[in-house]
């Protein structure tokens, strides 16, 4: 016979933990709908926030470039002072040679005196200023000690400099390295960004670079304004054989260039040599405050940290190496925030 007993009913305990989890499930579905539409970038705010990190990124190809510059004068610093040294010891050994030839003759004589001898196995300085070993020293021989101490004193100077720059060289170094990975990684976190967009939008993105280069590369009406000086005239045709050439940081060129070093190399060709980073050469000249009074050839430069610089092109344009994933190119003044020019 079949059993007719009533299910048993689960307890009040049971159906609220029951239904305090369901809640909770239903919450978190819906926070999760939420989410998931923020977690995905826009096209536009991905652009947004690239460009911010290549700015970022040109900031520290400018502190990579001060570091680098410092760098190879410390080693052409370091390397004459060496060479210095090397020439200072070879004349040391010669006046000790001579003193030594001079003490030789005497000993074979039995002429050598207390004082030659003394001077044979210790520091000249020491016993030249005892009176009475130097009233025993010919004049020759004084004169001959003393250019040996003064050429000691000289190298001792000299290689205490150079280790003070070989210090210096090495505390430059790591920051070299320092930047170089700050510059890598602004750049791989714009990348990551762009590889979170569809290849579509990536497409368009890469569409849009190009027809902002093409038309800034070739169709830019310049006007007809006159350049600052015959050097200006010379660097700024110069930048412009390179226009479409590849952005790339720390570039000096010729086929690639950043900033800074697209302007220095253009002056280069003009026979002008300007410092190598954007903030040494917002001093390298005379300052021009109002863009109104700019000439073509004239650097301009950018932002409040002077992290970028171009040379005016007339016209209220700039020639330029942006940034990267761009080439030379012209632009507008009032693109960027514009600080001053300078007239080299």
């Amino acid at each position: 016979m079949a059993s007719h007993r009533r299910p048993k009913q689960p307890s009040r305990a049971r159906v609220t933990v029951l239904t305090t989890a369901a809640a909770a499930a239903v919450a978190l579905s819906s926070q999760a709908a939420n989410a998931a539409p923020s977690e995905k970038l826009s096209k536009d705010e991905v652009k947004s926030k690239v460009d911010k990190l290549y700015e970022q990124a040109e900031q520290a190809t400018e502190k990579y470039n001060g570091a680098k510059e410092k760098q190879e004068k410390l080693q052409k610093e370091i390397s004459t002072i060496q060479d210095d040294v090397a020439r200072g010891q070879e004349e040391l050994n010669e006046l000790r040679d001579s003193m030594g030839l001079a003490a030789a003759a005497q000993y074979r004589t039995g002429s050598i005196d207390s004082s030659l001898q003394l001077f044979l196995s210790s520091d000249p300085e020491d016993y030249l200023d005892k009176a009475s070993t130097a009233d025993q020293l010919s004049g020759q021989q004084v004169e001959a000690l003393k250019k040996i101490q003064e050429k000691q004193r000289e190298l001792a100077q000299e290689r205490s400099e150079a280790s003070g720059k070989l210090k210096d060289l090495a505390s430059t170094r790591t920051e070299l390295g320092k930047k170089k990975k700050e510059v890598q990684g602004k750049l791989a976190e714009a990348q990551k960004l762009l590889n979170s967009l569809t290849a579509a939008e990536r497409a368009a993105l890469a569409a849009a670079d190009e027809r902002a280069s093409r038309s800034s590369t070739t169709r830019v009406d310049l006007g007809n304004a006159t350049s600052a000086s015959g050097r200006a005239s010379a660097a700024f045709a110069a930048a412009q054989t390179k226009l479409g050439s590849a952005y790339v940081y720390g570039a000096t060129g010729p086929s690639s260039f950043d900033c800074s070093g697209l302007t220095s190399w253009a002056y280069a060709q003009a026979g002008v040599t300007i410092p190598r980073t954007s903030q040494a050469q917002a001093n390298a000249g005379t300052r021009i405050y109002s863009a109104s009074d700019l000439k073509v050839g004239d650097l301009v430069i950018f932002y409040g940290d002077q992290h970028h610089v171009g040379l005016y092109a007339g016209n209220g344009q700039v020639l330029h190496a942006p940034r990267t994933g761009t080439v030379v190119r012209y632009e507008s003044i009032g693109n960027m925030p514009f600080q001053f020019g300078v007239r080299i």
